[in-house]
């Protein structure tokens, strides 16, 4: 990706279950696309989602420079990380990694969640700038995304309110859903102190998951969204082929941003 005008940029990417049996687009297979498409673009931050322990360490390994957060260790051995990587030259401040339910800070899930879905957030300082960053995975019931953005809303409160802030990653949902609006539409829940936050895409929304076909399909279920002084530059599905495969079942999502307006002092909370 080019810089431009750009600050920074992000990309969001549901990794598929590295144990799955996907045939030719098993995990030893599309592991060597996911360096092609490194190689070829490389975003400040990425938020990876449903990323086990052997594919987090594989992503170490191709994507030098880069530390991370959201790994749990030890971890289950079916166990699914939502990670946060960033650049040498950004400073980690403060992360936190909790779970989707009615007990955010031990391993658990809603009753009606078909797995314990998580959240991972960090606070990410560079000279003069500073932001927030999330990486999330929902479940597929519609009550159980609502309840899990108030849970990530609520957990916001606890960094810094007045950095910019990204928050990504697979929602199970498209952009006409409950949980959609509870983050977006001015009139939804919200978290009463700061505006809704904006999607970096717009309508006609492109279809992000695609099962290897690299047709889209199922709508524009992964999502970046923002707020805060951030302007977004370029948005854009990447629908590349690599090694004539795909490196997972769903498109990456990359959104390069400029800084909107000079940095606030930030009311911390940490």
């Amino acid at each position: 990706m080019q810089r431009l005008e750009a600050d920074f940029s992000v990309m969001t990417l549901n990794l598929r279950f590295g144990l799955a049996d996907d045939g030719p687009n098993r995990w030893e297979i599309r592991k060597e696309r996911l360096l092609l498409l490194f190689e070829r673009y490389r975003p400040t931050f990425i938020g990876f989602q449903e990323a086990n322990t052997f594919q987090i360490d594989f992503l170490c390994g191709i994507l030098p420079g880069y530390k991370y957060i959201g790994k749990r260790s030890p971890a289950p051995p079916f166990w699914q990380n939502n990670l946060l990587f960033y650049p040498d030259s950004w400073r980690c401040s403060w992360a936190d990694h909790f779970f989707l339910s009615q007990t955010p800070d031990i391993p658990s899930r809603f009753p009606e969640s078909r797995w314990p879905r998580q959240c991972t957030l960090g606070v990410f300082t560079q000279k003069t700038h500073s932001l927030v960053c999330l990486s999330t995975h929902l479940d597929f019931d519609a009550t159980v995304q609502t309840k899990s953005v108030r849970i990530i809303l609520e957990r916001l409160k606890s960094a810094p309110i007045l950095f910019p802030v990204v928050l990504m990653g697979d929602f199970n949902a498209t952009p006409d859903s409950p949980c959609h609006a509870a983050l977006t539409d001015p009139k939804g829940p919200g978290d009463g102190r700061l505006p809704p936050f904006i999607n970096a895409f717009k309508a006609p929304y492109p279809p992000t998951f695609h099962g290897f076909s690299g047709k889209g399909k199922k709508g524009h279920i992964d999502w970046i969204l923002y707020r805060g002084g951030l302007a977004p530059v370029r948005s854009r599905v990447i629908t590349d082929a690599f090694k004539g495969g795909y490196p997972s079942d769903h498109f990456p999502l990359l959104v390069a941003f400029s800084w909107k307006k000079k940095p606030l002092q930030a009311e911390s909370r940490l």
